[in-house]
């Protein structure tokens, strides 16, 4: 069972004990984090929290979460999260993932759906667009953080952090998100090479969110990474980068709650007809 500490939860899975943030009531929406982790005080939770009962873990080994010596893809993520849906028993999920939590999303979803009822995907990585010559994703490693953060978001200044005046637990857990990022997308960089050719089994309504203001990942990519998925529709943010949640967290909540309340319409036609 979830044990409460004040702002976050810890919940134990198959022996894994991983952090995270179980906050408002109604239909279940699971937000799977990108490589920065996600913070409690994230204004995105609060404005999904809204809408449903806000579930935000920090993955295997970010933040504050275990990670066991025998996980290191993102494939054993996703079986991970399909575990943890089980145990908490949800059906009919929302799930919104950003980021490396977007290529997580997609590996669940083309794995077993039978919990989920749609998919949000925000400037996701996870596919090879490109030939082998042409880097889809900016090589993040390659860059100082000042670098990083010009590329990552439409206003940089957003992004800047004095770490030694932060609390130890925060810098340590920003520490882990980067040594974690390294573990599980280091190589192949940034995709599952088999992912592209199964995103057909994707039978869910789903929505590409994306920050036009993103310059680690092109929004060609993010166009022809939807144009995957049976169905899926593409919209933009605007004034936002590669995390639309940090930068336009309410308008972010907002279309993605917009889109489960289309779904939950249309498939409640689909029962009447």
């Amino acid at each position: 069972m979830p044990v409460s500490t004040g702002e976050t939860t810890s919940v134990a899975v198959n022996g894994i004990t991983i952090e995270m943030v179980d906050r408002g009531r109604g239909r279940p929406i699971l937000l799977l984090h990108p490589d920065i982790g996600i913070e409690a005080a994230a204004p995105v939770l609060n404005e999904f929290a809204r809408g449903g009962r806000v579930i935000a873990p920090s993955h295997p080994g970010f933040g504050a979460s275990q990670l066991p010596s025998g996980m290191s893809t993102v494939d054993d993520l996703s079986y991970f999260y399909l575990d943890l849906l089980e145990q908490l028993d949800l059906t009919d999920v929302l799930v919104v993932g950003i980021g490396l939590g977007g290529w997580i999303a997609a590996e669940i979803a083309i794995k077993n759906s039978a919990r989920l009822s749609r998919l949000v995907m925000a400037n996701a990585v996870g596919v090879k667009i490109g030939d082998r010559e042409t880097r889809d994703i900016v090589d993040i490693w390659s860059i100082t953080p000042s670098e990083l953060n010009a590329l990552a978001y439409f206003d940089p200044k957003i992004a800047e952090r004095d770490y030694k005046t932060l609390p130890p637990e925060t810098s340590l857990a920003a520490a882990r998100n980067r040594e974690a990022t390294a573990r599980f997308c280091w190589s192949p960089y940034m995709h599952d090479p088999k992912l592209k050719s199964r995103l057909h089994r994707i039978k869910l309504p789903t929505l590409f969110l994306w920050g036009t203001a993103d310059r680690i990942l092109s929004e060609a990519y993010g166009r022809a990474y939807c144009a995957l998925i049976p169905g899926a529709a593409f919209e933009t943010i605007e004034r936002a980068g590669h995390y639309p949640h940090v930068e336009q967290p309410e308008a972010f909540a907002r279309r993605a709650l917009a889109f489960a309340g289309d779904a939950l319409q249309t498939a409640a036609r689909a029962r009447r007809a």
